[in-house]
């Protein structure tokens, strides 16, 4: 079932894309993540232009973070309080990766340094999830039996901050300034990246914040709703490159995987699924990194200006 894109300029199987956004959506109930950091690169490997996908990724992260939110919230898995100073970061950093989006595409950048962002942060959180996800597998191999079980806490840098307040549903008591520079941070990616941001979020949550566990896939949704649903209202109006057909198709899968992801993480064991997101991310990486060095097929294009 062909469907012409009329942004991207190009006709594409529905099925196919459908089906992209329900993987995506599984992924988003099961970890936290968005799926945008899955759903930009496989787009830019099926032929989607990067500022294309980026743009329309970001659409339907949105709407596969709806439905993650509703089931999480159900289970009291949300903490709204650290979640709005978050969003409110978020917004900040939106609106400054709105302005160097339009930058690096003026100066005709914007394809390279979407692929090179995806190489460098996939490949470094792939790596270090991979790493952790291998230690609770195989504890003895690894060396994750060797230690016993480490308290959870706040970073050093995060606990220096001042102005605290308290946050009970994360149990934490912390100053809201480092919440507030991680929502900047995943507002900025983002904007760039069409990526939800959950991949960057999650670990920062657990490993800087100190969140509880319980809380953080619940959050990580919550704030990713916001922040990318600001981001595509941000690229319609600037960049104007939110193809609404093609978010279309992926939103139809990314809602129903959704559901699908939340059920099946609350079966499986964490240490599992750890390492096959971490497998994920990694293969995404090197297949980016391949494509960088690769000569392409049309060394260069003519257009009407």
């Amino acid at each position: 079932m062909d469907v012409y894109l009329p942004i991207a300029n190009l006709a594409v199987n529905g099925l196919l894309i459908v089906a992209l956004g329900a993987a995506t959506g599984i992924l988003s109930g099961l970890f936290g993540v968005g799926g945008g950091f899955l759903t930009t690169p496989l787009l830019i490997f099926y032929g989607i232009p990067p500022t294309v996908a980026a743009a329309s990724a970001a659409t339907q992260v949105t709407g596969a973070s709806v439905s993650g939110v509703f089931a999480h919230s159900r289970n009291n898995g949300v903490d709204y309080q650290i979640g709005g100073v978050i969003v409110a970061g978020g917004m900040l950093g939106a609106l400054v990766g709105a302005g160097l989006f339009t930058l690096l595409r003026e100066i005709g950048q914007i394809d390279v340094v979407i692929n090179i962002l995806y190489v460098l942060l996939l490949g470094t959180i792939g790596g270090l999830m991979g790493r952790e996800a291998l230690q609770g597998v195989f504890p003895n191999r690894f060396g994750g039996g060797k230690k016993g079980a480490a308290k959870r806490r706040h970073h050093p840098a995060i606990a220096s901050l001042p102005y605290r307040w308290r946050f009970y549903r994360s149990g934490l008591y912390i100053s809201p300034i480092g919440p507030l520079i991680l929502g900047i941070i995943v507002g900025i990616l983002t904007m760039l990246m069409g990526v939800g941001g959950g991949f960057i979020m999650v670990p920062a949550m657990l490993y800087i914040l100190g969140m509880s566990a319980r809380v953080v896939v619940g959050t990580s949704l919550f704030n990713i709703l916001f922040i990318t649903m600001l981001v595509t209202m941000v690229h319609a109006f600037t960049t104007r490159a939110v193809d609404i057909v093609l978010a279309g198709l992926l939103l139809v899968g990314s809602v129903i995987g959704a559901q699908l992801g939340t059920k099946i993480a609350s079966l499986a064991k964490p240490e599992f699924l750890r390492l096959v997101l971490a497998a994920i991310v990694l293969a995404i990486a090197l297949r980016m990194a391949f494509s960088l060095g690769v000569r392409p097929d049309e060394v260069y294009t003519v257009v009407p200006l």
